[in-house]
């Protein structure tokens, strides 16, 4: 095969990437969805919920080792094209599905304002990846809330399950997020590390909620109130940094011009 068409390991990586996203969709439609239309289940359906989700989070690891072993390898001409078009499945579609199948089902949601918070979700992804792709940040940091975490912090506000408005607000404000300038750390080294450690741990959260264990309810609004913490933390602790940088060199430089 020509070498452009060649797919390496990080690529393969990438479409499981893709493919988890598009299962996440599968199962919020045909264990959420579908019962609530035929009458079968009424709001989120707790195992097809947690599966869903559970598969994003899939998405997630899938999307941090591409990049190591990217680096680590070798990538295809075709890599960061496919990285991108698999995150748009699995963090733009799957969660922005995600919320509108939340304005279908749950009690006190209402269908047509759910479905523009999706929308927003969605193109705020796109935008995001789109910026990604042609605007050049210092090495280390990414400009905005990176698309995995937002996309599993508006998957955290819904199983919150907060009043509709709350909820509606919550995620507009990640979607706004995504977008902004806000500067948010690479998940390299021990960040790394941490975040796997964090989709781990989420997903034993969420298996729990799903077989109803004891305190499986309280363990899961645990975990997804602080995603939604770190979140809004994380950038805190950048802004300062940024703070403390430009401090220290405008110290520098009036030590440079005394006599």
């Amino acid at each position: 095969m020509p070498l452009s068409l060649r797919l390496s390991i990080a690529d393969t990586l990438t479409l499981g990437n893709a493919t988890c996203g598009f299962m996440a969709v599968y199962f919020t439609t045909t264990g959420i969805l579908i019962p609530h239309l035929s009458g079968d289940e009424f709001g989120m359906a707790r195992n097809s919920a947690a599966t869903a989700v559970i598969l994003m989070l899939c998405a997630a690891v899938f999307d941090l080792f591409d990049g190591l072993v990217a680096r680590k390898l070798r990538s295809s001409p075709m890599g960061a094209e496919l990285d991108n078009l698999s995150d748009l499945i699995s963090f733009g579609l799957a969660p922005a599905y995600f919320v509108l199948v939340y304005g279908m089902v749950a009690r006190d949601a209402h269908e047509r304002v759910a479905a523009v918070g999706a929308i927003v979700v969605l193109l705020a992804v796109v935008l995001r990846l789109a910026r990604f792709s042609c605007v050049t940040v210092k090495d280390g940091t990414f400009q905005g809330m990176p698309s995995p975490f937002g996309a599993l912090t508006v998957v955290s506000i819904v199983l919150l399950e907060l009043p509709f408005v709350a909820t509606l607000l919550a995620i507009l404000g990640t979607a706004w997020l995504m977008v902004s300038r806000v500067e948010y750390p690479k998940p390299r080294g021990r960040l790394a590390v941490a975040m796997l450690s964090w989709i781990v741990l989420s997903m034993g959260l969420l298996a729990a909620w799903a077989f109803d264990a004891p305190s499986g309810q309280l363990l899961l609004q645990t975990g997804c109130a602080l995603q939604l913490v770190m979140g809004a933390v994380i950038p805190l602790f950048a802004t300062a940094r940024r703070v403390n940088n430009f401090r220290g060199n405008r110290r520098e430089a009036r030590a440079a011009q005394l006599p």
